[in-house]
């Protein structure tokens, strides 16, 4: 039988400990667990174990592991607007479907394996769902939109990753669940060129020229001269059509894509890869939402695009 799996994950912990204390924080994080737990029990979802500051559950259906997601991220929201910002703990969240193994208890399987990636890679406040997962949310309301296809450690295959929005805003960005339509083979399917900007720095990149190195060492094709930056710190290929970024650093890479309406969520890369679409920000060595994070502005164009912007110079 087909099961879905979340893993809620709480970000900033180390932070809290620090500040509180060993005794306060573990009593903190203990409740938001606990919390945690409880919602996914009024969801008709199990708590198969927590693992430190995150809980993994099992629901039997896409839709009820959904909707308890979204209201965990919308209570929660609303609660750490009280606390002080050192304090927040934001939840990051992966949901996968698929079949899974129960032994003494515990449960295994592929779909465990993906949700708890997924929450690895999420950003902070974001929910992660399989495309398994967001094809049983026929007739529901719930707003996502596609990643493309992601890179998880020990899979062969890319699963098509979804974002879902938990905002009680609507935008015409996001989409919703429709009838089976076979989902795109990735978010740029024919990939042109790529422009890269750092500062005064402004490069161009065509499919063919790739793959190459963003890093602090002359041997970078893209040079970002910041000592967060690694030596060679992320790379660009062209596959299947799509500019993937692969991150190969030491303190990670966060990219964040831009909508019609402005900036999206950022996305943590650590030694992962995702498919870059559209335009947006790719920060290096520090999350983007650091005002001195390395910042590379990039903005992909497919291959007829280029081609005609060839012809007419």
């Amino acid at each position: 039988m087909t099961t879905t799996v979340v893993f809620a994950d709480l970000t900033g912990s180390t932070r809290v400990f620090e500040i509180m204390g060993n005794a306060r924080a573990t009593e903190t994080v203990t409740r938001l667990i606990q919390w945690i737990g409880n919602v996914c029990e009024a969801h008709e979802g199990r708590v198969v174990k927590t693992l430190g500051d995150g809980v993994l559950a099992i629901f039997n259906d896409g839709p009820s592991a959904i909707a308890a997601v979204l209201e965990m991220q919308r209570s929660h929201h609303k609660r750490l607007q009280n606390w002080p910002a050192p304090l927040r703990m934001e939840l990051q969240i992966g949901v996968a479907s698929g079949e899974v193994l129960q032994v003494d208890g515990d449960s295994y399987g592929d779909a465990v394996n993906v949700a708890s990636r997924l929450s690895d890679l999420a950003g902070p406040s974001q929910i992660w769902a399989t495309d398994s997962a967001i094809a049983q949310l026929q007739g529901s309301d719930a707003q996502h939109r596609s990643l493309g296809p992601i890179n998880i450690r020990g899979r062969t295959e890319m699963p098509v990753v979804h974002r879902v929005d938990w905002q009680e805003e609507v935008t015409e960005f996001l989409t919703v669940p429709s009838p089976l339509v076979p989902p795109p083979r990735s978010a740029d399917s024919s990939f042109g060129q790529i422009e890269l900007s750092w500062l005064d720095v402004r490069s161009m990149f065509t499919a063919e020229q790739l793959p190459i190195h963003l890093g602090r060492v002359d041997e970078a094709e893209f040079v970002v001269n910041d000592p967060r930056v690694s030596r060679l710190h992320a790379r660009l290929e062209a596959r299947n059509g799509s500019c993937v970024l692969i991150d190969v650093s030491t303190y990670g890479t966060w990219v964040r894509f831009h909508n019609r309406i402005g900036a999206s969520s950022e996305i943590a890369l650590r030694r992962e890869e995702c498919v870059l679409h559209g335009s947006g920000e790719i920060g290096l060595g520090a999350p983007l939402s650091e005002l001195s994070a390395p910042t590379i502005s990039f903005n992909t164009l497919d291959g007829n695009l280029s081609l005609s912007r060839r012809t007419r110079v």
